[in-house]
């Protein structure tokens, strides 16, 4: 099959979670022979240089990148708040993207074209213009429930009310764009299920898939163990977690646990937290290896309070044989048996009294350790995951689709 990839932001590096996932599609399906082309906006915010792309990357993936400028400009942001357009939406419609998926649709025919993320549903209409390829939607997230829970737990009106505008408006768009494209693959089981309550598109769960030989599992556990967290901090709902994990749980679990240490990694670690000083709080920004940075700790911290989609830190702790502690919104989307292969602890009472209790029981952490690491093998095996989607490729292909466009 020959797919050409729409992406928000570029697959390389997969440094953070979108271009993590984006890169285990793209690796999987070139790894089974089927040809990839990527085709991926270039942002001021994640800007890419071609000379830093591997030319082993551009000889597998031929991708090419767009400048597009999605700075947020605060006359056209004020406009916009006096029409139905998604503000969100809006800043990735680029003339200069629309020419060179036209340029590419005419040197190239495709079976399938797809959207990573509801970011580029804009081109739907340039893609059914010039090319026969299926369309299916690469739902990361439901993007609208992400800034609905934002704009829920603001309290400073002016704000909330602006935040209610860009759900109502990002919802509006998001709901009539799954109507537009073939096929939706979501990345969770939950968000599959949101999608199939609202549009007779096909839809299908393709969650984030990883290698598991590539992640050696390290069972054994300090006699102190180490908790840590590690993601990208430019994604708000990550800062928001470990801002709270501060504020509400750290003085509670180091006045039972005076010894306890916690390590934070990630890259865009904001000032506020790089400046932090609390004992036994490490925080190391980016680290050079990530999987040498979980296998050297013990317990993961997966505090997160908003946000939807797949966790990909919690997929490869437990590739790596780590116990988890997150909440349920961290757990979304995971095929999870609580306390087999994951623990649930919403509130700082719990979380402390979790904390205080497994760091004491050095083969409960290794039990639980080695039921994360299967249920990796037997759920998120990429390989497995890539032959599923696969199959619905073909099954869309043999669907027949009456044509109707979005309205920009």
């Amino acid at each position: 099959m020959n797919i050409l990839l729409l992406c928000n932001k570029s697959p390389y590096p997969p440094s953070e979670g979108g271009p993590m996932a984006m890169n285990s599609i793209v690796n999987g399906l070139t790894e089974a022979g089927h040809k990839v082309k990527i085709l991926a906006v270039n942002s001021e915010k994640y800007h890419i240089k071609d000379k830093d792309i591997p030319q082993s990357y551009k000889d597998k993936t031929n991708i090419e990148l767009v400048d597009v400028d999605l700075r947020i400009r605060p006359i056209e942001a004020f406009k916009n708040l006096f029409t139905d357009r998604s503000y969100h939406v809006e800043r990735f419609i680029s003339e200069d993207f629309k020419n060179k998926l036209i340029e590419i649709l005419k040197k190239d025919r495709y079976d399938i074209v797809q959207l990573e993320m509801i970011y580029m549903a804009p081109y739907i209409e340039t893609i059914r213009a010039h090319s026969d390829a299926k369309i299916v939607l690469r739902a990361h997230n439901v993007e609208h429930l992400i800034w609905d829970r934002i704009a829920k737990k603001t309290k400073f009106p002016p704000k909330k009310w602006y935040l209610n505008h860009l759900v109502r408006t990002l919802k509006a768009y998001e709901l009539n764009a799954i109507n537009e494209v073939d096929g939706i693959a979501a990345i969770t089981y939950r968000d599959a299920a949101f999608f199939r309550g609202e549009t007779a598109v096909p839809v299908v769960d393709i969650p984030y898939g990883v290698k598991p030989e590539e992640f050696t599992p390290n069972y054994e556990i300090k006699a102190k163990p180490t908790l840590y967290h590690i993601g990208s901090m430019n994604w708000m709902p990550n800062e928001e977690g470990i801002l709270w994990f501060i504020k509400n749980v750290w003085e509670k679990l180091s006045a039972r646990e005076p010894d306890i240490v916690l390590n934070l990694a990630g890259r865009h670690t904001p000032k506020w937290l790089m400046n932090l000083k609390k004992k036994n709080i490490n925080v190391l920004g980016e680290v050079p290896d990530a999987k040498e940075f979980i296998k050297d700790n013990d317990i993961a911290i997966v505090p997160l309070l908003s946000g939807s989609g797949i966790r990909i830190k919690i997929i490869e702790a437990m590739a790596m044989g780590k116990t988890v502690i997150t909440t349920m919104v961290g757990a979304e989307g995971i095929q999870y048996s609580e306390y087999e292969n994951i623990i649930i602890a919403d509130n700082p009472t719990k979380i402390v009294e979790t904390i205080c209790r497994i760091s004491k029981e050095p083969e409960e952490l290794k039990r639980i350790g080695r039921n994360a690491r299967k249920l990796v093998e037997d759920i998120y095996d990429n390989k497995k995951i890539i032959e599923r989607l696969l199959i619905f490729y073909d099954e869309i292909k043999k669907e027949k689709k009456d044509i109707t466009y979005i309205n920009h």
